[in-house]
This record gives structure tokens, C-alpha cells and sequence, in this order.
């Protein structure tokens, strides 16, 4: 996205660069050892805690996937191929690494941004793609255009959309996609059963108690963090949490900050934002919420918008009624 600052902007963005903490970027190596040897500790602590450690390694899943978007921004090393040994561990299983970094960075092309045939982090649908989800797959999308429906079907519908791209990558004779995947899947059999012989966690209770709410509480970031809109500035959210989802998404909730500067370090976006807090504002069109709160207060079962995309519904295709509950919730 084209970088709309000025000079006395440009002159702190510099000078934030090349002090101590953005030359060394140890904010950053410590969350890695943090973020890994918690996670360890936590796994070795089973037989002692038991099931009282699921909480805090859920927690620390989600902050090793924000970890995971820092280090395909080029962080903390100038080594592309360093920062992706750093993050490929599938502590949260369910996506390579590979799968994410290249996904995030086509995501990253201004002029694409929601456009669900070219972004591929759009939470938006085409026309074809609703005819071909049914009325339970509509319903479902519509359910995931609401907080709490995030939370409910917003896993499933990432997974099933995943799945479905990569078959057809797949079936296209995609280079790379089986090797991938094999990697991938080997890591995580590697994974579960190492945590299984050092601490005797279950398989099932790593899947079904931290990876899949990991995943769950992630999704809440991407939950209205773009719209529509002629500007594509306009379509990147400015969410000025400061309580605890703001960290643990690594200030990455003051979304047009990072897609305007998407090298800048995160412990250096609020600092960015507030030198133009104003400024910022102006230009994402009034697309800004004062914290999860407010986001939750308004939307947790109301949808944002429709999920058919509005190209689709200009092109004729009828975004539908949304599901009964829903309206009933919303009227």
C-alpha cells in the first residue's frame, strides 16, 4: 500500500529503526524463547497441573501464530529462510507455514484487498462460490459475519476453505503443494507424539483443547479487520484495543498502520499511530472501533455485512435473507 506520511513522519519512523531496540529487535527474540519455552513448560507441566494448562498453552498457541505474521515481515533476522526456521513449528497444527507466509503476502497486495478471487485472506465470497454453498453453507457464512459465530463456525469455514484451495491446487498439478503438505503433516505427527511421550498429553486433548481454540481466538483479529470499499485504505481497520487481545495479536489490531508499513516491527505500530492518530482516522474513512469491546457490543450477533461480496452482488447475484435466529437476534 502505497505510504502516505510526511516528513517529520518519515524522519520518526527513522529514527524509531535505528535505535537500540529497532537494530537489535530484542523485543522480538525475546517473545521467540518466550513463546517456545513457555510452551515447553507448560507441556512438561501436564502430569503435575493436568488440565489447568490448557488455558495459558492456548493463549501461548495464539501468540506463537501472531509470532508467526511478524517473522513473514521480515523480522527479527535480514534472512528470509532464518525467520521461517524460527516460525515453522506447527504448534497450532492446522496450517504450513508455507501455506500462511505465501497467502499473507498475496494478501498484502493493495489493489486486491477482499476481492475474494485474487486475496486469498478474503472473508468475503463470490457469486459461483455462494451458489455452489447451499442454504446450510450460506447460513453458516452469514453466522460467521457476527462475533460469536466467529467463534462458533469461523474455524470450520477457514479449514473447509483451505482444504478446498489446496485439493484444487492439488488436482491442477501445483508444484509444491503434496511436498508441503507431507512436511507439514510429518511435523505434526512429530509434534503430538513427542508431547505425548514427555508428558503424556493426549492427542485428542492437544487438538480439541488448544489447538482448535487457538485457532478460534485468532480468527477474532480478522473478524471485521477489512471491508469493501472504492479506497483501499478504507478498507483496513483501525481498532484502538489496549487491553490484552491487542498484545496478543501483537498491535496488529491498528491494521492500516501494518498494511501501510508492513516492515515496521510491532511494538512500534502504537507509536506510529499515535504521531498521526488523526491523520490515520481521516483516511481509513471513519473504519475504527475503540476496542474489542465495542466491536463485540455492536456486532456480536449482528452481522458487519453480507458475506457475498458487493462486486458479486453488483454483478446480480442476491446476497439472501440472513438465517432466522439471526434476524430474530438483529431486529
Amino acid at each position: 500500500m502505497t505510504v502516505y506520511l510526511d516528513a517529520r513522519h518519515r524522519r520518526l519512523i527513522k529514527l524509531l529503526l535505528h535505535t537500540a531496540t529497532g537494530r537489535s529487535e530484542w523485543p522480538t527474540w525475546g517473545l521467540i524463547v518466550g513463546v517456545y519455552a513457555g510452551w515447553l513448560t507448560l507441556v512438561w507441566a501436564w502430569p503435575l497441573l493436568g488440565f489447568w494448562i490448557l488455558p495459558p498453552l492456548t493463549i501461548l498457541v495464539v501468540l506463537h501464530q501472531s509470532l508467526q505474521h511478524e517473522l513473514i515481515h521480515g523480522h527479527p533476522t535480514r534472512w528470509p529462510g532464518v525467520n521461517a526456521l524460527l516460525a515453522y513449528p506447527p504448534l497450532g497444527l492446522w496450517f504450513p507455514f508455507p501455506l500462511y507466509r505465501d497467502s499473507h503476502l498475496a494478501h498484502h497486495r493493495r489493489e486486491n484487498l477482499t476481492d475474494p478471487t485474487l486475496d486469498p485472506e478474503s472473508r468475503y465470497v463470490d457469486g459461483e462460490l455462494w451458489e455452489r454453498r447451499g442454504q446450510v453453507g450460506r447460513a453458516l457464512l452469514w453466522m460467521d459475519k457476527t462475533l460469536i459465530g466467529r467463534l462458533l463456525v469461523g474455524p470450520i469455514l477457514a479449514l473447509h476453505g483451505m482444504l478446498d484451495l489446496e485439493v484444487r491446487r492439488g488436482w491442477r498439478g501445483e508444484r509444491g503443494v503434496l511436498r508441503v503438505w507431507l512436511i507439514h503433516l510429518a511435523l505434526c505427527a512429530g509434534l503430538l507424539l513427542a508431547i505425548h511421550l514427555l508428558s503424556g498429553i493426549p492427542l485428542e486433548v492437544y487438538v480439541l483443547g488448544v489447538a482448535w481454540p487457538a485457532l478460534a481466538v485468532t480468527l477474532i483479529r480478522s473478524f471485521y479487520e477489512h471491508r469493501p470499499a472504492l479506497d483501499p485504505a478504507q478498507r483496513c481497520v483501525l481498532n484502538e484495543s489496549g487491553g490484552a487481545l491487542r498484545w496478543l495479536f501483537l498491535n496488529n489490531t491498528l491494521h492500516l498502520v501494518h498494511h501501510d508499513l508492513p516492515g515496521l516491527p510491532w511494538y512500534f505500530i502504537p507509536r506510529v499511530y499515535r504521531a498521526r492518530r488523526r491523520a490515520y482516522q481521516v483516511r481509513s474513512g471513519g473504519f475504527l472501533f475503540s476496542g474489542y469491546r465495542d466491536l463485540g457490543w455492536r456486532f456480536a450477533w449482528r452481522p458487519v455485512d453480507a458475506p457475498l461480496h458487493p462486486q458479486a452482488q453488483a454483478a446480480g447475484t442476491p446476497a439472501g435473507r440472513r438465517p432466522f435466529a439471526i434476524v430474530l437476534i438483529t431486529k
